[in-house]
């Protein structure tokens, strides 16, 4: 198990809605607030996704990318944050002409979905390496796509984090790092609990973990009820957590957490009675070879 073990907070991501959790962090200030709060309970990561404003909608604007990054950096200098890179890889097929891109299509050139990473050069940004079937729709990334954001990001300094959500995704993320495209160590998240995905299992993530380069620093997650089992799970196979109300609303059956700090609270709280400690932000940035 790790010495110190670090804890991320996916504070809104963009499928959860204010349907889920009427707390849903949506506005930039709002989505900054949730960061702070986050680390206040003990988060030394923040995993940032930005929403429309007025709609909730998902966004990649850069000016709300912009002003959550500055909100953020004018209370906090320590704080590591991650920001997506992942709208922008959705294909839903019309149901007159599968070949025909349906309205909740998002697929755009992979440049422009690190647009936003190359302005702002945060210290790490997600590289998804999932091409899957995701609800009525597919995630496509394909080898080609992955690489050119992959450049770009390392470019921008940041540190790509590669997140896997199933067996062949990390055969992928060994090409690459063979390739030389991806460099070592290599940051991985385990991604437990999607449909068609790693299921959320302590056999499936302890496989997983034992395909992932030896040097890997790793994190291991699951969505809904499996969140905080699955974040033990992680730790006792020695990697870090994540939790947030991208994955799970609920601190308890039936019970909606009163916001992403309580969620933190309760991961942390698991980890020190399991005798663990919490990663300070600048003993996560030493774990994970980020500037200081």
């Amino acid at each position: 198990m790790q010495q110190n073990v670090i804890i991320t907070c996916a504070v809104t991501g963009n499928l959860t809605t204010r349907e889920n959790h009427p707390g849903l962090p949506v506005t930039p200030e709002e989505i900054a607030n949730a960061c702070l709060e986050a680390a206040d309970a003990g988060a030394a990561i923040a995993h940032i996704h930005v929403r429309d404003p007025v709609t909730a909608k998902p966004s990649m604007e850069l000016k709300y990318y912009r002003e959550v990054v500055e909100l953020i950096r004018a209370k906090n200098t320590a704080l590591i944050l991650n920001v997506t890179t992942g709208p922008g890889g959705r294909y839903h097929p019309s149901d007159e002409n599968p070949a025909v891109a349906g309205p909740r299509t998002t697929l755009m050139r992979p440049e422009k979905r690190v647009e936003h990473i190359v302005a702002l050069k945060p210290d790490i940004a997600t590289l998804d390496l999932n091409t899957m079937t995701f609800g009525s729709e597919v995630v496509i990334n394909t080898p080609a796509n992955v690489k050119i954001m992959a450049d770009i990001i390392n470019e921008a300094g940041s540190k790509p984090e590669l997140e896997v959500f199933d067996t062949g995704h990390i055969q992928l993320a060994q090409d690459l790092l063979k390739a030389g495209v991806l460099k070592s160590p290599a940051m991985f998240t385990i991604v437990t609990g999607v449909k068609y995905g790693f299921p959320s299992t302590t056999d499936v993530m302890a496989t997983a973990a034992r395909m992932l380069p030896g040097d890997a620093v790793w994190t291991g997650f699951g969505v809904g009820r499996m969140s905080f089992p699955m974040a033990v799970q992680a730790y006792l196979l020695g990697g870090h957590v994540r939790v947030g109300l991208e994955d799970n609303s609920y601190i308890a059956k039936g019970v909606l957490a009163k916001g992403n700090g309580e969620l933190v609270e309760r991961a942390r709280d698991l980890i020190e009675k399991l005798g663990g400690r919490i990663a300070e932000p600048s003993q996560a940035r030493e774990i994970l070879g980020l500037r200081a």
